[in-house]
């Protein structure tokens, strides 16, 4: 596809004014509004060199530089050379790029084959799968497929939570009141039932939490007893989990938790001993890094048993020897942040450069209407639920509104649930948010129901229209400011997915395509198609077919499904 921002530096460039192409890369910027054009170039900088006020020299450059076939004017607008891409150029280049590359249009060589892991959703086992696991559930699903279609070898791990003291409180807990049949019939609501009255005895008998600690040390020590009920309650919850990863449509290349890495520690903690990283605090064993502004990194308990960070800078360990990863991606919540610069630090401390390659991607917090989530007191919402609502109340829009539609449970499964998908990366990643049923089953607004309609609309139109690509389309006669707007938006489809590959942000592809969406309807109610004469229907409905194929590009970049019919 055409670059008309490189096209426009190489024609200053040509004008020797003194600066590389770097340099001219970094003045150019874009105008606020089109009738100021599309590119422009600031002068500032040459003021001291060329001894003359920027005005005048933007001006001269005007006068140097031939617009050539890519654009239709170059004007100076006081001390800013304004570049006005040509109409034609740029319908070409997006038509004939969108009709090569499909469903890859946007996609990119960056990743060069090179292998990306990203860590994401990770829940805790034996507890529910609640809001609170959507936001990096989603996000990181998305991040995958965003580095996948820019050519990286992109692997998705669900690092489970499946070791650590709640293992013990829960083997405790059974011992104590559980029953296997109860369990087996409903998992994560019996198990969760243990672990809220396990903490809620424990609140008046401390010495419940010294059981919870001797059971979790018997598991790390290979006690038969301890190691078959922890297997167990893993495998019941995993099998729950699935559950709403069908529903979403997510897979992982591995579902290696906490505890494959637990006898791999030994041999970390050695290593870091022998590099004279540890020392005894209070009984416990830490990394010092008071001289980084950090906390000391807590590396082994008191009583012997391992903590996050240790399992953590095991994981990463492996991970670089087992995939040799060019990056290796956390999608974790922001009240991490502390935790994984303390473990990062620690093997950058150890030796490894690779360090700067673990990246941890944060994100704002959920709660609920009146407060907090909190697993221990019981209080959550669970996903599955919030899922299944969002069903159910798509299919009675629908019913309501299209009643003979085919396909309608599959059409409000794919809607209901892009309306969750969509709401969650709609805003930037790193702020909070409070969840309210209200606000998530809306479809009124800047909604992913919105955009799956609009693509809708524009298969429905292909449709209509009876349309089928052809080697030329006279895209000429588009010169409506409502075609060249949106043509604009599908042009800068591709920069949007970069963003969000380098920003580690699937807002900036979500918004671009709200952005065509609205384009494209405003189109559609102003420039007639069915209707136009031949020449002009076909070059409309080519239109229809590029925006079409870039939402649904969009959209499963995202996560989500792109209906034909709703």
């Amino acid at each position: 596809m055409t670059d008309f921002k490189k096209e426009a530096i190489d024609l200053i460039f040509q004008a020797e004014i003194g600066l590389s192409k770097d340099e001219i890369e970094t003045l150019i910027e874009i105008p606020p509004t089109y009738d100021m054009g599309d590119y422009a170039f600031a002068c500032f900088r040459l003021a001291k060199t060329f001894r003359k006020a920027p005005n005048l020299i933007a001006e001269e450059l005007v006068n140097k530089i031939d617009a050539g076939q890519y654009f239709e004017k170059i004007e100076n607008v006081g001390p800013y050379v304004n570049f006005f891409v040509s109409r034609n150029k740029l319908t070409e280049t997006v038509f004939n790029s969108i009709k090569a590359e499909k469903d890859k249009f946007g996609s990119t060589d960056v990743g060069g084959g090179r292998k990306v892991l990203v860590e994401f959703s990770s829940p805790n086992i034996a507890k529910p799968f609640h809001i609170g696991h959507i936001r990096t559930t989603v996000i990181g699903n998305s991040l995958y497929k965003i580095f996948k279609f820019q050519g990286f070898d992109t692997e998705a791990l669900n690092h489970l939570g499946d070791y650590g003291t709640q293992f013990g409180m829960l083997i405790a807990a059974y011992r104590k009141w559980g029953d296997a049949e109860t369990i087996e019939a409903d998992p994560i609501n019996e198990l969760l039932k243990l672990y809220v009255k396990f903490n809620a005895e424990a609140e008046k008998d401390e010495s419940l939490i010294d059981e919870a600690r001797y059971w979790f040390k018997e598991l790390e020590d290979k006690n038969e007893e301890a190691i078959e009920l922890w297997q167990w309650i893993r495998d019941i919850s995993l099998k729950e989990f699935n559950k709403v990863y069908d529903m979403l449509n997510i897979g992982f290349d591995s579902y290696a938790g906490e505890s494959f890495y637990s006898d791999k520690m030994k041999e970390v903690i050695a290593e870091m001993e022998a590099k004279g990283l540890l020392r005894e605090s209070e009984g416990a064993i830490i990394v010092d890094l008071e001289s980084y502004d950090m906390p000391p990194a807590l590396i082994k308990k008191s009583d012997g048993s391992s903590l996050y960070a240790t399992r953590d800078i095991a994981a990463a360990i492996y991970r670089k020897e087992h995939y040799d990863f060019y990056k290796n991606i956390y999608v974790v919540a922001s009240e991490q942040n502390l935790h994984f610069k303390q473990w990062i630090k620690v093997i950058e401390l150890m030796g490894y450069d690779w360090a700067k390659d673990c990246i941890h991607i944060p994100f704002g917090m959920v709660s609920l209407e009146d407060g907090a989530l909190s697993t221990r007191k019981g209080r959550v919402v669970f996903l599955e639920d919030v899922l299944n609502k969002a069903v159910e109340s798509t299919l009675n829009i629908i019913k309501e509104r299209n009643p003979n539609l085919e396909n309608k449970e599959e059409v409000a499964k794919q809607v209901g649930i892009g309306a969750i998908i969509f709401q969650e990366l709609f805003n930037s990643r790193i702020k909070d948010y409070v969840f309210s049923w209200d606000k998530t089953l809306s479809f009124e607004g800047e909604t992913g129901p919105y955009v799956q309609y609009t693509h809708a609309r524009a298969s429905s139109l292909l449709e209509k229209g009876e349309f089928k690509l052809k080697d030329k389309v006279d895209y000429t006669l588009l010169k409506d400011e409502d075609e060249i707007n949106l043509i604009r938006l599908l042009y800068k489809f591709p920069e949007a997915v970069l963003d969000a590959t380098y920003k580690y942000e699937p807002s900036f592809i979500t918004r671009h395509i709200v952005e065509i969406a609205k384009a494209f309807n405003k189109f559609y109610n102003s420039c007639p198609i069915l209707s136009a004469e031949e020449d002009l229907k076909e070059a409309r409905l080519m239109l229809v077919y590029c925006s079409k194929m870039v939402i649904k590009t969009g959209l499963a970049l995202l996560g989500m499904e792109a209906p034909n019919k709703m």
